[in-house]
């Protein structure tokens, strides 16, 4: 059962690390040429733009309701690698700026729960709810939730941002199979991802990813308090 008032906090930290993400996307490709995603209307701060239904809404629920690890996707931001000066550079640097966003926006979270810390007096508020779901729900919600899409994007396996690094290093002669490929890399991912802790509940190797990576920085990023 998931407390409405946290559920509303990691609601209001899931949206804007996933938008903020598509959007860095998306403006990397604009600051390299490309117009693609600023002529679809890409480059709004407007979630709706970027709510994928499946993705979105919902997988996160299916997921809520079977007990399982939370986690989605917006809509991908398209873009055209013929538009860039390079195309094998720019394709890995559209990419990265989506999970470079995100580590962004954990730094400024726990920034500025830090500041908070040494410049309020933090346990008399904590007895105000808003203020405690606010500090001690919100801020930490939002900076692991980046730092989890940070670190999964990066993993070097399409369709996530880390095989833009896989992409440029693999020879011409590849690609086209490499394309078909990522064609269907999507739901096979997320097959993986739903379908190999079920059946085996002992193996959970993005958990023990996310500890090592995700947990670790987050806790580097609260050793303040």
């Amino acid at each position: 059962m998931y407390d409405l008032p946290m559920l509303i906090c990691a609601v209001l930290a899931f949206v804007p690390a996933l938008m903020l993400h598509e959007v860095a996307h998306g403006f990397a490709a604009y600051k390299l040429g490309d117009p693609t995603a600023k002529r679809a209307g890409r480059l709004s701060l407007n979630p709706v733009k970027h709510i994928d239904p499946f993705g979105t809404v919902i997988l996160p629920i299916c997921l809520m309701a079977m007990g399982m690890p939370v986690f989605g996707y917006a809509k991908p931001v398209p873009y055209n690698p013929a538009y860039f000066e390079n195309p094998r550079k720019g394709d890995m640097a559209v990419s990265l700026a989506g999970p470079l966003a995100n580590l962004l926006q954990a730094v400024a979270g726990a920034a500025i729960a830090a500041a908070l810390w040494f410049t309020l007096p933090i346990p008399q508020l904590a007895a105000y709810d808003l203020f405690y779901y606010a500090y001690f729900v919100f801020l930490p919600t939002f900076v692991m939730t980046n730092l989890c899409l940070l670190f999964f994007n990066i993993i070097p396996i399409p369709p996530l941002d880390g095989s833009s690094v896989l992409l440029f290093f693999l020879p011409t002669k590849y690609l086209p199979q490499y394309y078909k490929v990522q064609q269907y890399a999507l739901p096979i991912l997320l097959l993986v991802l739903v379908l190999v802790p079920a059946i085996f509940p002992s193996i959970n190797l993005v958990g023990w990813y996310m500890d090592v990576t995700a947990g670790n920085l987050f806790n580097l990023l609260y050793s303040w308090m």
